[in-house]
């Protein structure tokens, strides 16, 4: 069974962090790139950061240098520091593989986490 549980979103005021953490199957993790997505309503899925197997890390220009991703074997989690936190960073943040999982001709996603960044 697939699993992607994010977890650790909430409000923050600009300037603020989040830790954002989400637990993957096993089987996925292991041999899978993994990534950070952020959806807002109405637009498409956009790829923040992303990670592979081995560590590299990939970042959208708009997060460079205040997002960090990492990976935890040992726990079969990814996560995404988030710091100095922006409005525009507002959105749904899941984790995925990369490209996104296709199940049943549907693209998978888990429940997603929201954050709110606001003053």
């Amino acid at each position: 069974q697939v699993q992607l549980v994010e977890s650790g979103g909430g409000w923050v005021q600009p300037g603020g962090s989040l830790r954002l953490s989400c637990v993957v199957s096993e089987d996925i993790f292991r041999s899978s790139t993994m990534a950070w997505y952020r959806h807002v309503s109405g637009e498409a899925y956009e790829l923040v950061a992303r990670i592979t197997v081995g560590n590299i890390r990939y970042y959208v220009d708009s997060v460079k240098g205040r997002f960090t991703i990492s990976r935890d074997a040992a726990a079969n989690s990814v996560y995404l520091q988030m710091n100095s936190l922006k409005i525009e960073d507002t959105g749904v943040y899941f984790c995925n593989t990369v490209p996104a999982m296709i199940i049943r001709s549907r693209t998978y996603w888990g429940q997603g986490t929201q954050v709110t960044v606001s003053s």
